[in-house]
């Protein structure tokens, strides 16, 4: 065999683990930006159970203000799964999953 056959059938060999560490990066994200939804769900809750029932007009800011945050984060949760490409370095997949919480933070807890 020369190089060149060597090199192709290594790159061959190789392509389905790269593929796996695409696929566990990705997921990786996933449970974090499901925990981030999950922070926000509660934080928004805890904000509706201090609105007076009679409140209609607060309880409706209150709403609409929640749904555009559950949109941003969803919105940013799909780009950053999109953006998840398998020519990362695996030494900066840790680094990659910490940016895109960093820009996920934010939104999942948003300052008052």
């Amino acid at each position: 065999m020369n190089m060149r056959t060597t090199s192709i059938i290594l790159l061959v060999l190789a392509a389905p683990a790269f593929a796996q560490d695409q696929t566990v990066q990705r997921e990786l994200i996933r449970l974090q930006q499901q925990s981030d939804a999950f922070v926000l769900q509660l934080r928004q809750s805890q904000q509706m159970l201090k609105v007076s029932p009679g409140d209609l007009k607060r309880r409706q800011e209150i709403e609409s203000r929640h749904l555009d945050e559950r949109q941003g984060l969803d919105n940013a949760s799909e780009r950053q799964l999109r953006e998840v490409t398998p020519d990362t370095p695996q030494e900066l997949r840790p680094y990659e999953r910490y940016k895109a919480e960093e820009e996920r933070r934010p939104l999942s807890v948003p300052a008052e």
